[in-house]
Parts: structure tokens; sequence; C-alpha cells
């Protein structure tokens, strides 16, 4: 029996709601032109290769126009040239704690990120704008054989296996704005698990903005070699400022023959943040990624993570809670791609819609005619807390061949006011009795988070519910 004691953690919106005056060592000043891509690769010492990809990069997210379809409309708020592309107070992660400079220890003390890692984490970084401010991985795990690091360091000090899979999960004109993550990516984390190896505990990665009018870009790229295991957690925050924040991610999981990758994350933005990232995972023969999603927070979350599933009896699973408070669209889903024979996909997402808050699901799922034996199963459930609250759901689901098989079920439903008032009249004030509801909706999804991450996502919910029902 396991009786390992896992820590209860106690970070809410509140915590993450302040920043610090920071002296910065770099700073890429406003604007992104090819000057900026000089800047941050000559800081960051990149090879000519990765020289060349930025700038490759930067070429086409000119050339492509900003989306006009999806959540587009809120995306006209995003001024590219008053953005800050790169900040950071040094290049090189610290791997000692004492070493970490006294501004940027202050923040993560406050999420309570050094406690945790020395109680439970198996390995973590924290970044702190542009670059990781702390960077460690446990003795026992590193023994393994595991490489845990930020992507500078994956990318000059594992160079074989970091350039065999860049940009190949998520190819650089994937969409807009993995066109603007690969010109300027920084951070982020490079993760490669040797055959067999099962890492028993989770690696774990914070990613902060302190600094207003700027754009974060991490970078991450995990490998889990043929039979190995691992999970990965990460947590997001931000101040709130009066204008407007972007944070633009890229995420490639690749999962070789029999190999297992659990990825979670726990977002927490404040109501300023522009969320659009993008997120997919390459399973091969007998492999399994997961992707289990909490969103809540920013003004506009984009996120659809997904599994190509490449080699046969693969399988590729979303789980996704989203939550939309007053003036946030929540437009979240997932894509799966069948590409071999009898794989297998599931999506279960669930929505939380409250004050003018909307929320969006958008999935795809496509079978080709060639292919047999694979199955698919999407649920969309939707919860509206009052009448000017929304809801969307747009299902892609694309079955040829004769052999294959897909089911879909979605439904929305409104708060039971009967139940709410018969907790009133037992003394649960309506903040808390509207939370219990909720928390009961999201209950068989949250049971599927690490517990560490479920105690806090039930604190959030609690927050949202306590600041909007009046």
């Amino acid at each position: 029996m396991n009786t390992e004691t896992k820590p209860d953690l106690n970070i809410d919106r509140s915590v993450g709601d302040f920043s610090y005056d920071v002296d910065y060592e770099f700073d890429a000043g406003l604007g992104l032109t090819e000057r900026t891509i000089d800047y941050i690769s000559d800081v960051k010492k990149d090879p000519d290769w990765i020289r060349e990809f930025r700038k490759d990069a930067l070429r086409k997210f000119e050339s492509m126009p900003m989306p006009t379809h999806w959540a587009s409309h809120d995306l006209d708020n995003i001024i590219f040239e008053n953005i800050r592309y790169y900040l950071s107070q040094g290049t090189a992660p610290k791997r000692s704690w004492d070493d970490v400079p006294a501004d940027v220890k202050r923040t993560f003390e406050r999420l309570g990120i050094p406690e945790q890692e020395r109680k439970f984490l198996a390995g973590v970084e924290a970044q702190f704008d542009s670059e990781a401010a702390y960077s460690n991985i446990k003795a026992a795990v590193g023994a393994q054989g595991v490489i845990f690091v930020g992507s500078t360091d994956g990318l000059q000090k594992h160079p074989e296996i970091f350039r065999k899979w860049f940009g190949k999960v998520i190819p650089t004109g994937d969409n807009k704005f993995s066109a603007l993550n690969s010109a300027v990516f920084s951070g982020g984390s490079f993760i490669y698990i040797p055959p067999g190896v099962k890492v028993k505990h989770p690696l774990q990665a914070y990613f902060r903005i302190n600094a207003e009018n700027f754009g974060q870009f991490e970078r991450t790229l995990i490998i889990a070699d043929e039979g190995s295991e691992v999970m990965y957690m990460e947590g997001c925050t931000a101040p709130k400022f009066e204008t407007s924040t972007l944070h633009s991610a890229v995420v490639e999981l690749v999962a070789l023959k029999g190999a297992k990758i659990q990825y979670i994350t726990v977002q927490n933005w404040s109501a300023n943040v522009f969320n659009l990232v993008t997120k997919r995972g390459l399973a091969h023969e007998d492999a399994e990624i997961k992707w289990i999603d909490c969103n809540i927070g920013s003004r506009l979350t984009m996120k659809y993570p997904g599994v190509i599933m490449k080699g046969r009896r693969a399988r590729g699973e979303v789980i996704s809670i989203a939550l939309a408070g007053d003036g946030q669209h929540q437009d979240t889903g997932a894509k799966m791609v069948h590409a071999a024979d009898d794989t297998t996909s599931n999506i279960v997402s669930k929505s939380i819609s409250l004050g003018k808050g909307r929320s969006t699901y958008r999935g795809l799922v496509q079978i080709g005619r060639h292919l047999k034996g694979c199955r698919n199963n999407t649920e969309c459930d939707a919860l509206l807390i009052n009448t000017e609250s929304r809801t969307d759901t747009y299902p892609a689901i694309t079955i040829r061949g004769k052999e294959n098989a897909s089911q879909h079920e979605a439904s929305v439903s409104k708060i039971n006011a009967e139940q709410i008032f018969y907790m009133q009249q037992r003394g649960i004030p309506k903040a808390a009795a509207m939370s219990l509801a909720v928390n009961g909706f999201v209950n068989d999804l949250v049971q599927q988070f690490p517990m560490e991450y479920s105690v806090e996502l039930k604190r959030l919910i609690d927050l949202e519910m306590e600041g909007s029902v009046g």
C-alpha cells in the first residue's frame, strides 16, 4: 500500500495576482522583426540551423493571415508590435534554489513551488517570463537516464535527440501562432525517457508571466522511448494588468512503441491573457497519449490538444474541463487523427459558463477509409449558470470505411434551482451551494487528476463561484 503523503496545494487566483519590478539583463524591446530574431539567437547562442528555423518561421508568420474563423473576432485586440518577445534575467537556469535571484524566488515561494518540489515532485522547472529561473531533477530519476532540462539545454546538450523530433509533430506553418512560437520560442521543457523506464512520480513545470506587454512562447518536447512511461504536469499563472498579454506555446509529444505519456495542465491565467496554444502528440504502435486539461481564466483560450495515432493499437485521449467566467471565452476541444488500424480515441469535455462567459467545444476526429478496427468516443457536456451565459458545440467527425465506428454525445443543462434552494434552506450560502453543484458536475473528470491538482482545481472553482454569485 502506498502511504506517501501528497501535498495539499494552496494555489488560487488571488495568490497568483501579484508582480514585482524586475531588472532584466536581456530585453529584445517592443515589436517583431528579423532584428528581434537575431537578438534572441545571439543571447541564446543558437546554432545556425535554429537561427534559420526562426527566420523561416517569421516569414511564414508574416505571410499568414490572422484566423478568420472560430473565436478570431477577439484576436484583433492583439497588437503584435506592442509586445515584448524576450525578457530574461539570464539564460542559465539555477540548479540550487539558493542561487535563484531574490525577486524571482519571492514569486515562486508565494506559489509554493520549492515546498512542493521537496515533498513530492521527481523534478521541477520554473519558468519566469522567457527563461527557466530554476530547474532541478531528483537524483533517483536522473540515475534512470531521464533527461529533464529546459528547451535551450536540450537543444545544446542533446542535439542528436532534440533535432530528430523538434518541429516534426507540429510543423512551423501549422497555424499562425505555431509559426510565431517557432520564430521566438524560449523556455519550456525538454524531456527524454529511456526505453523501459517508468518514472514513478510526476515531472512538473510552472510558467509565470510577470511582465506587462509581454508574450511568453515556451516550447516543450517530450519523447518517451519504447515501453517507457511518464506523467508531466504544468501550472500557469499571471498577474492582472490593464494591457493584453499573449501566451502562445507549442507542445510536441512523441510516444514510441508501447510508451505512455500523460500531460496534465491546470491553467489559472488572469483575464487579460490571450492563451493561444498548439499541443499535439504522435503515438506509435501500442503507445498511449493522454491529455488532461483544465482551463480557468484568460480573456480568450484557443486550445485543442491532439493525438495522431500513427501505429497499430495506439490510443489517444483528451479529458477537458473549461470554466468561462464573465467576459471570458474558453474555445477548447480536441483533435484525433487515426492513421493506423485498430486505433482508439476518447474525448470527454465538460464546460461551465457563468455570467456573460462563453464556452465552446470544437473537436476534430478523422478515420480514413483504408483503415479498419478504429473506434472513437466523444462526449461533450455543458452547464449554464444563468441566462446570459453561452455554450456552443462544433464536432467535426469524419468516419470512412466499413469497419470503423464512432459515437458522439452532447448535452447542455442549467444549474438546478431546486437543488440550490434546498441547500440554502439548510444554511449553505448561495455561492457555496453553486460551487457544490458545479464541482458535482465535473467530479467524475476531476477524479482523473492527480490528487494535488484535483485539490487545486476544486479551490479554483470555489473562488470563481464566490466572485460571480451575488
